[in-house]
């Protein structure tokens, strides 16, 4: 049995059921999983799965470190009185500055280590994006200093991070730790380009549970709507924008539509407005947040995805997306864009529709091309479903993960 401390942003968050997926087959396969989170997650929403498997009671809060050097030492002071019976040797060697140097007179590791501070050694150690990598290394020196050190990259970190910090930012993770885990081969890519050891770094997709998307040929009865959906945070990388104006391109000829959009952001009232002056108010529909099971009933009752992803202003950039996985599974046509590490899910022509970021002529071509023959709807839904269930499926991609975990602690 292995022993592994997961250390993620937010826990419990709706959006990241891969990392849900591995907690859970991990607990499924006999391994014990501590999770280790710097803030709350929603909890007025939750997945099933954290109710089914408890892990509300698996998870553990890494404290805010004040950036103020005083409000840390008398944060630090008042955590010692309340831990310190649980684990007095451990939070002391945390203070040995002769011995850690600035890690210990900064007083980080001693915020890592009250988190677990009665907790004992893991075998891995998981940082679940490259920015929690600094944590992880604080937290493996003074808490599991034998366990491996893991490093998940999954967009964010490896993209916008690195356009905020600049390319030597996680070279001292790249030295400390054991593998790193980019989830597409476009992020291996930038990885190496970074300077990581190739032998440090072994692509893991995310996947998802096949078994939860039930495949369903599509059709269209006459004088039917045609439903369009499309999943994600109203957010400037996620490219709705574009799908919103493309949609409003074949409206004219094509009246008959009805275009679904989930997920909520910072966009939301920006893309209001564009859906007003576009006048699309009867066709276009922002649905805001929804649990899982209401995500799958939007797709069930879809005949098209889109998915018109985009680099961001900032440099932020996707893998390929869970949702689009879901989405092909079901059995949707899809069209998305050359962007990130989408075109490793999406086989152009194959299995869904590629276009170029930002090309609304584009999407909007593929729109009309489906829209009149929706005899190949079922040809590139077979194709999508085959494709994720060769490649993204969660069980498969759990089976592997520990093997990686294995291979690595020899």
């Amino acid at each position: 049995m292995l022993k592994v401390a997961f250390i993620v942003n937010h826990f419990p968050l709706l959006s990241e059921t891969f990392i849900l997926n591995q907690i859970t087959g991990l607990l499924e396969r006999g391994h014990q999983v501590d999770i280790y989170t710097c803030t709350p997650g929603d909890l007025n929403k939750v997945h099933p799965d954290v109710e089914k498997y408890r892990l509300l009671e698996r998870t553990y809060y890494l404290p805010e470190i004040p950036q103020n050097f005083l409000r840390r030492s008398l944060k630090a002071i008042s955590l010692l009185s309340i831990n310190f019976t649980k684990a007095p040797a451990k939070l002391l060697r945390s203070l040995n500055g002769f011995k850690y140097g600035k890690s210990a007179t900064s007083l980080r590791l001693f915020y890592a280590a009250i988190a677990s501070a009665d907790k004992g050694a893991y075998d891995i150690v998981h940082c679940q994006f490259g920015t929690l990598s600094f944590w992880g290394m604080l937290f493996r020196t003074i808490n599991a200093p034998q366990a491996k050190l893991v490093v998940s990259f999954r967009g964010y970190d490896i993209s916008q991070f690195i356009q905020e910090h600049g390319d030597r930012i996680y070279d001292r993770t790249f030295v400390e730790a054991d593998l790193f885990l980019p989830n597409c081969d476009f992020f291996k890519r930038r990885l190496l380009k970074l300077g990581c050891d190739e032998k440090k770094i072994c692509v893991h997709y995310s996947g998802i549970d096949c078994a939860r998307f039930q495949y369903t040929p599509r059709d269209r009865h006459s004088n039917q709507k045609i439903c369009i959906a499309t999943i994600g945070r109203l957010v400037e990388k996620k490219g709705i924008e574009y799908s919103i104006r493309a949609v409003a391109k074949i409206a004219k000829f094509c009246p008959n539509l009805e275009y679904k959009i989930v997920g909520c952001g910072s966009l939301q009232t920006e893309l209001e407005q564009l859906i007003q002056e576009l006048e699309l108010t009867n066709i276009v529909h922002l649905l805001g947040k929804k649990d899982r099971q209401e995500i799958i009933e939007v797709l069930q009752a879809s005949h098209i995805f889109i998915a018109p992803s985009i680099t961001a202003r900032d440099g932020n950039q996707d893998a390929p997306v869970n949702v689009l996985k879901e989405a092909m599974a079901i059995g949707l046509p899809v069209i998305s864009t050359y962007h990130g590490g989408i075109p490793e899910l999406v086989e152009d022509g194959v299995s869904g529709f590629l276009v170029p970021e930002r090309d609304t002529e584009a999407i909007a071509s593929k729109l009309q091309y489906l829209i009149a023959h929706p005899e190949i709807w079922n040809i590139i839904g077979a194709a999508g479903r085959q494709r994720v269930e060769k490649y993204f499926n969660m069980q498969n991609l759990n089976d592997e993960l520990v093997d990686i975990y294995q291979k690595v602690s020899r």
